[in-house]
């Protein structure tokens, strides 16, 4: 079956469990309602669903091949795109200054899950795009913003990031690409980059490429790196000195061209520095943290189409007899406990990455407004997690769909061995998902001296709580589950403090990994548990909607089935950090 836009149950999230409506007010579109909301996700689900849907199997086959410097993308692809950025979609949360629509980071957070849900490989490219727009947006100079932002906004250019060199993957520290000045304000750039997304294709006649370098005598390390902006297409029309080299032949999103760039074959690439120099790192993460929260949707998205197919294929695959059937032939497999275990595992796992996700793109909204600062810690601290859960668990939810479809899921015929492998990178781009724990142990825990965690596990609190004072028997032991999940996050976070504030940093990040994955199972469940205080609401005032009992249910399976791991993690992070000064010892034999 092809990806169906789940408009509803997003609609319902939105709203719920991560506060539309206050973003709704705060975007300064006053006049913008729910139901205007809603008419954005109708739009955009079909979109996903008759546009880009189609054509991914038709670009997982195709692939994206390079011929005299021209890389060519799959058969669909140019017209899908056009559509795209005609429907005002590639600026849909870019400011209204520079063509956008300044929409909340909400709202596009979840049009990017459809898309993304529909073909991971097509909106891999404005993806890319939305990050340099931001990039740009608050750190380029007046010249860059009057020249690039509101064609990169429109769509007509696109735009690409690139970091990483042959001998520095994550370490940018070891970057060797060497910028110039030329004495009029532009420089000479020098250098290779590899994996780098969409950095040659047929769909743009501009790629504006954001490339970090290093000035001649900057200081050592990260500190003496320097951001620029590098087009494809100088302002005279020329051909920058700039070519793609090489297409990486990868394991999955086969329709999206990782390249590999050569800089200044012929003297030097023609750049402008963005921000200071010297300071390009913090500018970059500026695109970086937008990336992130978009690979984050992209797990969720991965997850939620991997769990439609496995889904549709249980309820006619036929095998075996279930207990308590009747006579008769074979059982649906979606009859079988194990299989509705696995079905149940990939739905309430994608519903809390999507929270998670949600509540990201939330706190970035309330950072414009009145809180101001705080809201942007909550996001700081909440974006690794957003990336690295939500990432975990489109690799776990799609190797489910495959067992879900037996031997048929390892074979290409249906679909599901394609969203795995397209799933498998989510883990390892924009920061692998072990850099994202030791940021999150590392670098935010310590926000404010603990008190952005703080808070944000008082709020966890309050909705366990709250499922403990609806007290319907449908919720099971959902109360006491999430809260054992939430205490022993609690007592794990106050470990990692400790040892952070002690100068003991190895301690608190040899559980850094665990630490993230206890936090996404406590946040998690606990934007399940607050749909289903709702849905809950909603059916003592006698709605009858049948997807609020779902609700309900599901945020009751994973707290009582997947949170219940969350003592298990405590432990590993308080008790299981000793293996740093033995893993030489146990890894030379």
């Amino acid at each position: 079956m092809s990806y169906r836009a789940p408009v509803a149950e997003l609609a319902f999230t939105l709203r719920h469990v991560a506060g539309l409506e206050a973003a709704l007010a705060g975007s300064g579109q006053g006049d913008l309602t729910l139901e205007d909301a809603r008419a954005v996700l109708e739009e955009a689900g079909r979109l996903a669903g008759s546009v880009l849907a189609p054509l991914n199997r038709v670009g997982d086959r195709h692939g994206t091949p390079l011929a005299d410097g021209v890389v060519t993308t799959p058969p669909g692809w140019r017209e899908a795109y056009r559509t795209f950025v005609e429907g005002g979609w590639n600026g849909l949360s870019a400011p209204e200054s520079h063509g956008g629509q300044g929409l909340p980071h909400l709202l596009n957070a979840a049009c990017t899950e459809m898309w993304n849900g529909a073909n991971l490989a097509f909106s891999l490219c404005p993806l890319l795009t939305a990050g340099g727009i931001e990039a740009v947006e608050k750190h380029g100079s007046d010249a860059l913003k009057a020249g690039y932002l509101e064609k990169l906004v429109s769509g007509e250019w696109t735009a690409t990031m690139n970091l990483t060199e042959p001998q520095a993957g994550s370490d940018l520290a070891l970057l060797r690409t060497r910028a110039e000045p030329n004495g009029d304000g532009s420089y000479r750039i020098t250098g290779a980059k590899i994996y780098i997304t969409y950095g040659e294709h047929d769909l743009t006649e501009n790629i504006v490429h954001l490339v970090l370098a290093r000035l001649k005598d900057a200081p050592a390390g990260t500190r003496g790196i320097s951001l620029f902006l590098v087009p494809k297409v100088l302002p005279d029309g020329s051909r920058n000195d700039l070519r793609c080299s090489g297409i990486e032949h990868k394991l999955g999103i086969h329709a999206s061209p990782t390249c590999s760039m050569a800089f200044g074959d012929g003297g030097g690439a023609t750049g402008w520095l963005i921000g200071e120099e010297n300071r390009g790192l913090a500018c970059m993460f500026t695109m970086m943290n937008s990336a992130r929260l978009g690979v984050g949707l992209q797990g969720v998205a991965v997850a939620e189409a991997a769990t439609q197919k496995a889904l549709a294929y249980a309820q006619e695959r036929r095998q075996g007899r279930a207990p308590g059937a009747g006579e008769g032939g074979a059982s649906p497999i979606i009859e079988h406990a194990d299989v509705q275990r696995m079905l149940l595992t990939m739905k309430a796992g994608t519903a809390a990455a999507r929270g998670i996700c949600y509540l990201t793109a939330a706190a970035l909204d309330a950072a414009r407004g009145p809180e101001g600062q705080a809201a942007y810690d909550r996001a700081s601290l909440l974006t690794p997690v957003a990336k690295a859960f939500s990432t975990d668990i489109a690799n776990e939810v799609t190797s489910l769909g495959v067992q879900v479809h037996g031997g048929m899921g390892f074979v290409e015929e249906t679909g599901a061995a394609q969203l795995m492998r397209d799933a498998r990178i989510l883990a390892i781009y924009e920061g692998t998902n072990g850099i994202q724990g030791l940021d999150l142990v590392g670098r935010k825990l310590p926000l404010n001296g603990g008190a952005t965690v703080r808070a944000q596990i008082a709020s966890m609190r309050e909705v366990a709580e709250g499922v403990l004072r609806d007290n319907s028997p449908a919720f099971g032991h959902t109360a006491a589950r999430m809260r054992a999940a939430i205490e022993s996050l609690d007592r794990a976070t106050s470990f990692a403090l400790r040892a952070l504030a002690s100068n003991r940093p190895e301690e608190a990040l040899a559980g850094a990994t665990p630490y993230l994955r206890l936090f996404g199972l406590a946040q998690g469940g606990t934007c399940l548990a607050k749909a289903a205080l709702a849905a809950s609401a909603a059916i003592r005032d006698g709605e009858t909607d049948p997807a609020h009992a779902a609700r309900i249910a599901l945020a009751r399976f994973f707290a009582e089935n997947l949170a219940t791991a969350a003592g298990g993690l405590e432990q590993t992070i308080l008790d299981g950090g000793g293996f740093v000064h033995e893993a030489r010892i146990a890894l030379a034999s």
